[in-house]
């Protein structure tokens, strides 16, 4: 997974329907660059450096994914979006958006397009009484003071108004927590625990993840499925069953849901692929037992590939022991994921095609995700 980085950008505007532009603004930062992490108050300011009507101002903090460059050029495509259009001669004047980086978890950033922190920002109170209003604490790498101070020592004598209107966080409008446990599935290579991983990061969730890694069986099956299929379903199915048992057990009162990139089920699904009919009868005999004692997912989401998709993430992926994997077996599993998710009636279910999505290097493809399961 992709080191985050944490950025806060101030957000303008005085000219249009200036609280509908600066919601516009945060709604597509959350799309194109990055987690919504928090908002700060809206604020009333004059114009600074020239006669206009006032601004309206805030301030967000984000994590993303994004170097601070791409961050700034993404920025100003948002700004041209929304009715701006910079000139290399501009200069102080009336604008339906002005969205600048203020600060980043980077710390200092000096080139040719940008500066970091934002050279000017102890001078202008109209970004350092929302900067304040959310990060009051942080301390600028430069000055070596805080938010707060820097705001209590300013020159900037402007008369700054809170506005009782707020912003709405986009990702609020999710409702991911309604489900209370989630289940992310998958074919091998689908990119379920990389979902799990970015939605319980983003939304705050408990992340229980499947541990192929420590079964001793699995690099054997691949070398030879017929001989070692039923240790290896067995030890996958008594683990699976145990971890879910335990974890979703344990409520965490500082999580609001339970996101998973595995279901119990999968094992059924597997071991009716890989094991002989003797074999599955004794197989799920144990699992019927099992699986009736189990909490069930509030939505299960599949998230469906193509075979040749398939093959291409798990050579990127490079496990050496997932490479000779034949397309045969994964048409199986899937097969066996779909009539599963078609049979199912105890509890809701979708599916969602990503075989043309790359969510892990494209934010838009993720958004897309979270609006398919909302």
């Amino acid at each position: 997974m992709k080191t985050s980085r944490s950025i806060h950008i101030s957000l303008g505007s005085n000219k249009g329907d200036r609280l509908a532009l600066l919601q516009k603004a945060v709604d597509e930062i959350y799309i194109s660059i990055g987690d919504v992490v928090s908002i700060s108050s809206i604020y009333q300011t004059p114009a600074w450096g020239f006669d206009s009507d006032d601004f309206y101002n805030a301030c967000i903090a984000i994590d993303t994914y994004e170097t601070e460059a791409v961050v700034l050029d993404k920025l100003l495509k948002i700004e041209t979006q929304l009715g701006r259009n910079r000139t290399s001669t501009e200069g102080y004047e009336a604008r339906t958006i002005d969205l600048d980086i203020i600060l980043s978890s980077d710390e200092v950033i000096e080139t040719s397009i940008l500066t970091v922190p934002h050279p000017a920002m102890q001078d202008r109170k109209f970004v350092l009484q929302p900067l304040a209003n959310i990060a009051r604490d942080i301390m600028h790498p430069v000055l070596q003071q805080t938010v707060n101070e820097l705001l209590n020592q300013t020159n900037d004598t402007s008369v700054i108004t809170l506005l009782e209107a707020q912003l709405v966080n986009p990702k609020d409008r999710y409702h991911l927590s309604k489900y209370q446990y989630l289940t992310i599935e998958g074919n091998i290579g689908a990119g379920k625990t990389s979902l799990a991983k970015y939605m319980a990061k983003e939304y705050n969730a408990k992340l229980i993840l499947e541990r192929f890694a420590d079964n001793p069986f699995l690099p054997k099956f691949y070398e030879d499925m017929e001989r070692y299929a039923f240790p290896l379903e067995m030890s996958f199915l008594a683990d699976r069953y145990q971890r879910l048992q335990d974890d979703i057990a344990q409520f965490d009162l500082f999580k609001d849901f339970v996101v998973s990139d595995y279901d119990v089920f999968k094992s059924l699904i597997f071991a009716k692929v890989t094991l002989q009919p003797d074999e599955f009868t004794l197989y799920k005999k144990v699992f019927d037992l099992m699986y009736r004692n189990l909490t069930k997912p509030g939505l299960y989401v599949y998230l469906y590939q193509n075979t040749e998709r398939l093959l291409e993430n798990i050579k990127k992926r490079g496990r050496t022991y997932e490479q000779k994997i034949p397309p045969e077996y994964l048409e199986k599993i899937n097969k066996g994921y779909l009539q599963f998710m078609k049979a199912q009636k105890e509890f809701e279910v979708k599916i969602i095609d990503v075989s043309t999505k790359d969510f892990v290097a494209n934010r838009e493809d993720y958004i897309s995700i979270l609006k398919e399961i909302n």
